[in-house]
């Protein structure tokens, strides 16, 4: 095989979407419709891999925001990677990713951090990234836990979670799913942020309704509402094959009424309507992994979920130059 490697370049943008839309590994994350949405946040790095003038992998990367050394796919995600629909396998995946540090190595980075795509997401199973990221000496820096339910094979729900639902309907928490909904979900989010952790949300109500509009098919927003009001919700990424909850929130009078139960039950069935394959509610972890939420990962956990992995590694490129 005979790679060659370019940097990503704006006119690339329909190819790079049309690519990722068949890739083994990507979600609409991973696309440029998703990525330009930072707008000039970030210095971009992405790599395009070709073979014989045919493109067989895509990466996106950025530089690391304050550390001008280190290049990270991607910074702006919530996972990167090396991106491909079958042609980076085995001994390719180690060749493209060696070839990918060769290249920010000359241009002088020290760093690459590669936050893999956790493999619930893969349409099929790609984890040779992982065993070329092992032969080419990258150290594993974090590790977070997330509670995901393989949707055919949903373990047994708690008792505790089967009375919430009941209390919740017994109280007449209504579901409902629509934009309009968005703005009042944001106020219970953010309160709740600066309540429980003093903390603002990753995304501003304005990216959020930006990227709403931008992936229609992909971002839910999910209520739970009593008297009219909004008392709980999700905000859901939505892939063929995962729902995952990527914001979740609920006020005093949520959690009073056990809202957030009547949500997520709702949820998971219409994933399971949509043929999707799992649910995922997110980490439970923090101080990049190293703590573990027991409070919150139990309450995911006991809607019949088990536990799957975030990682990330991090790659001396001047070693890696003469690693695999």
């Amino acid at each position: 095989m005979s790679l060659q490697l370019h940097p990503y370049d704006p006119a690339d943008a329909h190819a790079w979407d049309a690519f990722c839309a068949a890739s083994h590994q990507a979600t609409f994350l991973h696309s440029r419709h998703f990525l330009s949405y930072h707008g000039d946040r970030f210095q971009d790095r992405s790599m395009i891999l070709e073979e014989a003038g045919r493109w067989v992998g895509v990466f996106p990367a950025a530089v690391q925001p304050g550390d001008e050394r280190c290049v990270v796919s991607h910074p702006g995600i919530t996972y990167g990677g090396l991106l491909h629909k079958g042609g980076l396998r085995g001994e390719q995946q180690v060749a493209a990713l060696a070839m990918i540090c060769r290249h920010y190595a000359e241009q002088g980075y020290e760093r690459l951090v590669y936050k893999a795509v956790p493999w619930f997401y893969h349409a099929t199973p790609a984890q040779d990234d992982i065993y070329a990221l092992f032969r080419l000496g990258a150290r594993r820096i974090r590790c977070d836990l997330s509670s995901t339910i393989d949707l055919p094979r949903r373990r047994q729900v708690s008792e505790r979670r089967r009375r919430s639902l009941k209390k919740a309907l017994r109280a007449g928490v209504e579901i409902r799913e629509g934009w309009e909904y968005l703005p009042a979900f944001w106020q219970v989010l953010t309160d709740n942020l600066k309540q429980k952790h003093r903390a603002v949300p990753v995304h501003t109500l304005a990216e959020a309704t930006l990227l709403a509009e931008r992936f229609p098919n992909n971002i839910r927003c999910v209520v739970g509402l009593a008297a009219d009001d909004v008392i709980a919700g999700v905000l859901l990424f939505t892939t063929p094959v995962v729902a995952h909850a990527q914001y979740i929130a609920s006020s005093a009078v949520g959690y009073e009424l056990s809202a957030l139960d009547a949500v997520f039950e709702h949820c998971i069935e219409q994933a399971v309507s949509d043929g999707q394959r799992w649910f995922d509610f997110g980490i439970s972890t923090e101080s990049n992994g190293l703590v573990l939420n027991e409070g919150l990962y139990r309450f995911k956990s006991e809607f019949g979920g088990g536990g799957t992995v975030h990682e990330f590694f991090e790659i001396d490129l001047r070693e890696a130059q003469h690693a695999a």
